[in-house]
């Protein structure tokens, strides 16, 4: 993490001691929640529409926090080891600007409506194998996270892979200018954020913000079956690099890499490419939209001169952030699809379809909740996940929320003979759900992060089931 002296830190992020005297005070690290407070690190005081972390600065202080950043405009900063700034925010993104010039590493950014934290964790382990990397840890991908993981970042990091997300134009924008990547990677372009965006076009170019800040000669890798990126690319507003030179990936033949071949299995998929024709490449998670975050991750590994023996070890000991078609057995015995994370009308349709693809379960169950911040059009993407699920993808279909309850509907319509129940009330699900499924069954959970379906996962991974 970034360790340096009070006076640096106060060079890098443009601001001016409040006392000379603490100039060579030696800080490491950074903390922007009161509440965690990091012994002789700075604190970072935020100001948002219901808080002001200024009103916590003394006692940070006072409880060990080596340093604090102040806002001018706050009034009178308390006494002590202080940083005046004209804005906090802005102060912490160009203090981590500056360290991240300072460790001299290589970036890699990764944005995208669906697979960008499952594209990170493949080309931080495939990189791994052979680099020093760092990389964004949970959701840190916004205009707070992604500073923040920069400056957690060991001085002797070789590679930076920091997540990029966004729920508006210009942000990733900000985030493109603060690590200005090497190589960026867009792994698709969905339906999430049309409430904000409006378009998917509008999504699109929101999403190809990531490359306004890379390095001359940046390599972007993108999803070649998505018409809007290349589009966008065109545009004359679109901010490039000089010399950026692009790589596509995708089920499209005319794509740089497509899959040449597939073959599930219960633990995940081996699969074979254009650009690795020889030896199946075993990827242990399940659905084909998996194997095209793969392809994504292969190519930055191959960018960085990894090895193909590295990579294959490195996909065998692959560990993805939790709740994305997490596979848990319970001790009962039930195969429960943990994908609880968040949920898209793509996504959805790709978890979908990695539970139809699984071979000897008695009943394949499809618990689906609401998917949130579609927009306008939110009734007719849910409707059309019914119908998608209903054409024999699924055996039985469970819906929890107010939208899906045109999920339900849909499916019943397209199947009348399926079995299909829907819910408002999870504490009326759940039981109903334990009492029908069966431990040789396998359950997909899914929804939108704010419907809280792995409160159903927790359940049906205690209870025990019908043999």
């Amino acid at each position: 993490m970034i360790t340096t002296t009070l006076g640096q830190m106060a060079a890098m992020c443009g601001g001016t001691l409040s006392q000379e005297q603490h100039r060579e005070l030696p800080i490491q690290g950074v903390f922007t929640d009161s509440r965690q407070i990091k012994q002789g690190s700075l604190f970072v005081p935020l100001v948002g529409e219901r808080f002001d972390g200024h009103a916590y600065a003394e006692s940070v202080l006072k409880d060990g926090a080596g340093a604090t950043l102040w806002q001018r405009d706050r009034g009178e900063a308390p006494a002590g080891a202080v940083i005046l700034v004209d804005d906090t925010l802005a102060a912490l993104q160009t203090l981590a600007e500056a360290y991240l010039a300072e460790v001299g590493c290589r970036v890699v950014g990764i944005t995208g409506s669906n697979g960008k934290t499952t594209t990170k964790d493949m080309v931080y382990t495939l990189l791994s194998t052979t680099y020093k990397v760092h990389k964004t840890g949970g959701n840190f991908n916004n205009h707070i996270g992604l500073p923040l993981t920069i400056l957690e970042m060991p001085a002797d990091t070789e590679i930076a892979v920091l997540e990029m997300g966004m729920s508006g134009r210009h942000e990733i924008e900000r985030l493109s200018q603060i690590a200005r990547p090497d190589v960026a990677v867009i792994t698709n372009i969905g339906e999430a954020h049309l409430l904000q965006l409006g378009s998917r076009h509008e999504i699109a170019r929101a999403k190809v913000e990531i490359i306004s800040g890379m390095k001359p000669g940046g390599l972007l890798i993108y999803h070649g079956d998505e018409p809007l990126i290349p589009t966008v690319l065109g545009e004359a507003e679109t901010v490039k690099p000089e010399g950026l030179r692009t790589f596509t990936f995708g089920l499209d033949q005319s794509n740089d890499d497509y899959p040449t071949g597939m073959m599930f299995h219960s633990k995940g998929i081996i699969f074979t490419s254009l650009l690795h024709p020889e030896e199946g490449l075993d990827l242990p998670l399940l659905g084909q939209h998996n194997v095209i975050n793969c392809l994504a991750a292969l190519a930055v590994a191959r960018h960085f001169g990894i090895t193909e023996e590295n990579i294959r070890t490195g996909l065998t000991g692959l560990h993805l952030t939790g709740m994305r078609i997490e596979q848990i057995v319970a001790p009962s015995g039930l195969t429960i699809l943990n994908d609880a994370y968040n949920a898209s009308p793509t996504s959805m349709k790709a978890a979908i379809d990695a539970l139809h693809s699984l071979k000897g379960y008695h009943h394949k169950v499809a618990v689906l909740g609401d998917m949130l911040e579609l927009g306008p059009q939110e009734k007719e993407f849910h409707a059309e996940i019914g119908q998608y699920a209903a054409a024999d993808r699924v055996d039985v279909l469970y819906t929890y929320g107010p939208l899906s309850e045109e999920t339900a509907e849909a499916a019943r319509k397209i199947r009348p003979d399926l079995s299909v129940f829907s819910f408002t009330d999870k504490a009326e699900l759940i039981p109903h759900l334990i009492k029908r499924v069966h431990a040789k069954d396998v359950v997909l959970v899914k929804a939108s992060r704010g419907m809280k379906l792995e409160e159903i996962v927790d359940a049906l991974v205690k209870e025990n089931l019908q043999k």
